[in-house]
């Protein structure tokens, strides 16, 4: 109880220290706090911005404003956080509650108003502080699974005055944790032409000897000159088998720190280069992510508290050294990796390949590129550094490079279909082919005869065509039938090619709101809603997919009215 008791006060001290009240916050939740995904965590192109908080493999569970406030932005989306709700508090700190199921009381009723008003489910707003006041303790919403959710939870986070997102955990919120961090690789990188690592001068991943203490030690290496390391690592807390990000990696050399990381606060400007803090062309082939504890050119990440030589270690020849990481969770877990380096200049056996094209791209000068009937405009700074790549044009399809490479910034890719019909024109796109070698597609812009897209992929890009409309179905009713005991409307829309871009749901001639949820292809409408208020009932959806194709449904259905 003593060493817990010392933690919370460092913790405390740590959170002063910083100005952040650490007793402020209540829980959103009435369940014990048990994570899906933690503050930080490594995500596609992005860090976890909040705490991903299981609702016992259900939706409907009350939220609850941890403080007073008042409710600032509203934005309702298909995909990305689905319902989403932000309170702004008078300390200046914003919570948000992401994949709502619904809100409650007057904030739903504020919210049906605007999608009506609007006419469609998608809508932003940014009340005033004096519309939607909340009180600590109140209800806000029920918990959900919208938007591009995995599952039912709910994903928390506090924002400061900057709405840059921080680790919750700073704030008190404590998530039950005994167990030290995983490690399960540790790879050494040479950095320049005379460094290497056991005679190689490529990416080696050290083998790990578990020590009775749980620690680790690598296998001795012999090695020389500058080198930089990562890990692979995640957590596990307790009361769930999920893994988590880690809070804190420390590495020294000789004992001094050369690479401090923190998972407490960054901003969403820069949380894209986490492709640049990662090994994204392993992480592309082994589908595993190693955290490099050094610095490279283009990573101005803050999560990154010091840094000395950039991570860097230099070997030199006849000396022997140590080389430390400490990887930490929020609860003060550790684990801890002795890498022992002794230092040797070898003849290098396992050579560097560059793979040298003719097209060669320095990573801060734009540059235009023209492949056949391709044309590829690359913005500076778009790459992290300059790279050789393989470009080639083969009549409609155009092979740019492979998906090893992370881009940061748009990529203008156009191609000129002068040579396709005008009335054909509407129905093309360009789209990456994936790994069934069927084109996915891709935002497709048309001025005059040319078409542009913009990607942030390297792979294989072909013109592609959608002609069909696509298709509606009804799930629980049937034309002309008597639905007085259905709660809802279903109906199943799918377009197999470019898939669905919008559509419009009227009843006798009137607007109502149908909700749209893409992982199940299914709209809903809630009889609950109260919009529909004849027996006689004349359904008409018009549905409209990405390339412009429509189609529409129709139906009548009889309800009789309470």
């Amino acid at each position: 109880m003593k060493y817990l008791l010392l933690f919370f006060f460092l913790i405390s001290s740590s959170a002063r220290s910083q100005d952040i009240p650490i007793d402020y916050f209540a829980n959103p939740l009435e369940i014990p706090l048990i994570l899906a995904g933690s503050y930080g965590e490594l995500r596609g192109n992005h860090f976890h911005s909040g705490l991903d908080i299981k609702t016992q493999q259900k939706e409907g569970l009350s939220i609850f404003a941890p403080a007073d406030g008042y409710v600032s932005r509203i934005n309702l989306s298909e995909y990305g956080y689905g319902k989403a709700l932000y309170i702004k508090h008078p300390n200046g700190y914003t919570t948000v509650y992401a994949h709502l199921q619904s809100y409650a009381g007057i904030i739903q009723d504020y919210v049906k108003a605007a999608q009506y008003k609007k006419e469609s489910y998608e809508v932003e707003l940014f009340p005033e502080a004096s519309v939607l006041p909340v009180k600590k303790g109140e209800i806000i919403g029920y918990t959900g699974d919208s938007g591009s959710s995995g599952g039912p939870h709910l994903h928390y986070e506090i924002r400061d005055g900057s709405q840059r997102p921080m680790n919750p955990m700073l704030f008190g919120v404590q998530i039950p944790d005994s167990k030290k961090p995983n490690v399960y690789s540790v790879f050494a990188y040479p950095i320049g032409g005379e460094s290497h690592i056991n005679q190689s001068q490529n990416r080696t991943k050290l083998r790990l000897i578990l020590q009775k203490d749980g620690s680790y030690k690598a296998e001795d290496i012999k090695a020389f000159g500058k080198l930089g390391f990562g890990i692979v690592t995640n957590d596990q807390m307790d009361g769930a088998s999920n893994k988590n990000g880690v809070y804190k990696i420390t590495s020294t050399y000789n004992g001094k720190t050369k690479y401090d990381i923190a998972f407490e606060k960054f901003s969403f400007d820069e949380t894209r280069y986490i492709n640049r803090y990662i090994d994204y062309e392993y992480l592309e082939k082994n589908k595993s992510s190693v955290q490099k504890l050094f610095r490279e050119t283009n990573n101005p990440l803050s999560i990154i508290k010091q840094d000395d030589m950039d991570g860097y270690i230099d070997v030199k020849d006849g000396f022997t050294s140590n080389y430390t990481i400490t990887v930490e969770d929020f609860a003060g877990n550790q684990t801890i990796v002795n890498v022992p380096v002794e230092g040797k200049q070898l003849e290098i056996t396992d050579s560097k390949k560059i793979k040298e094209t003719e097209d060669f791209i320095i990573a801060d000068q734009a540059t235009s590129i023209t492949k056949g009937k391709f044309s590829i405009y690359i913005p500076a700074n778009s790459l992290y550094e300059d790279t050789y790549l393989d470009i080639q044009a083969m009549g409609d399809t155009l092979k740019f490079d492979q998906d090893l490479t992370p881009i940061h910034t748009n990529i203008t890719i156009t191609y000129d279909a002068s040579n396709y019909k005008n009335e054909d024109l509407d129905k093309l796109y360009i789209g990456r082919l994936n790994y069934r070698k069927v084109p996915y597609y891709n935002s497709t812009s048309r001025s005059g005869d040319k078409l542009t897209m913009k990607t942030r992929t390297f792979g294989t890009y072909t013109l592609a065509a959608d002609t069909n409309g696509p298709v509606i179905k009804p799930l629980n009713f049937a034309d002309g039938k008597w639905i007085s005991d259905n709660k809802d409307l279903k109906i199943k829309i799918t377009d197999d090619v470019s898939g669905i871009s919008n559509y419009r749901a009227t009843v006798n001639g009137k607007f109502i709101l149908m909700e749209y949820n893409y992982k199940t292809n299914v709209l809903i409408y809630d009889f609950g809603d109260g919009g529909i208020t004849d027996t006689d009932n004349k359904l008409k959806i018009i549905v409209v997919d990405n390339a412009g194709n429509s189609s529409t449904f129709e139906a009548t259905f009889y309800r009789k009215q309470q």
